[in-house]
């Protein structure tokens, strides 16, 4: 079972599907949308959309070597929202209409052992910071997490500092908030390549939060966040 190493001083987490998860579920707000737009469409279909409209983004930021900005990120979510619900009869009326959902606290809820954990890490010393592949809205959403208080000034954020993960220079953001060498810091995020493999090739540690246990092969791994604290 993966354990946080004595040398670890700071542990950042990823955001969203690691703390944070949208409540509904994406596919079925995104859904929900569409049907008030003219387009019958179920959850399921709008996931195989979804997805592959972020791989395609994925690969365009690849391309540009992980560079962003805030123009940057409101251009992927159009693209990702027009492509996932092609097929209605407003596609900007939906964009506006999703992309102002996801800036509201409400439309998230926090992992359900997210509180405690945070809460005894900082009891053992630790600091905690939080990095995100995300734009201006996630500073909205933070807001409403009183629990989400214990980062400070200790949050990264893509559109804010230029460049996504996985690339190299985030992480070296990441490592000039706390003042520790990347071999001091631990990465716990959801997503295998930008927040598990990114932080190993910046020198960081890292976990990878696999509730589905879908990376078998990954051997840092852990089901629930509660599993930092064994």
């Amino acid at each position: 079972m993966p354990r946080i190493s004595q040398s670890v001083r700071a542990v950042y987490f990823d955001a969203v599907g690691t703390l944070l998860f949208p409540e509904p579920p994406a596919p079925v707000i995104y859904a929900q949308i569409a049907h008030q737009h003219g387009l019958p469409i179920s959850a399921e279909e709008v996931r195989s959309r979804f997805w592959a409209a972020y791989q395609e983004e994925e690969r365009a930021d690849h391309s540009l070597q992980w560079r962003t900005n805030e123009d940057r990120e409101q251009q992927r979510w159009h693209r990702i929202i027009t492509r996932s619900l092609a097929g209605v009869a407003d596609p900007e009326a939906c964009y506006r209409e999703l992309f102002e959902h996801f800036a509201r606290p409400d439309s998230w809820r926090l992992a359900t052992d997210a509180q405690d954990t945070l809460t005894q890490l900082q009891n053992r010393g630790l600091v905690l910071g939080l990095a995100s592949n995300y734009d201006h809205r996630l500073w909205k959403v933070l807001a409403g997490f009183p629990a989400l208080a214990c980062f400070h000034n200790r949050v990264v954020i893509s559109a804010d500092v230029g460049i996504r993960k996985p690339g190299r220079e985030f992480f070296e953001e990441a490592a000039q908030r706390v003042h520790c060498p990347a071999s001091e810091l631990l990465f716990v995020g959801d997503d295998r390549a930008n927040d598990y493999e990114g932080a190993l090739q910046a020198g960081w540690q890292a976990i990878l939060l696999d509730p589905q246990g879908r990376h078998p092969d990954v051997r840092s791994r852990i089901k629930r966040l509660a599993e930092l604290l064994e």
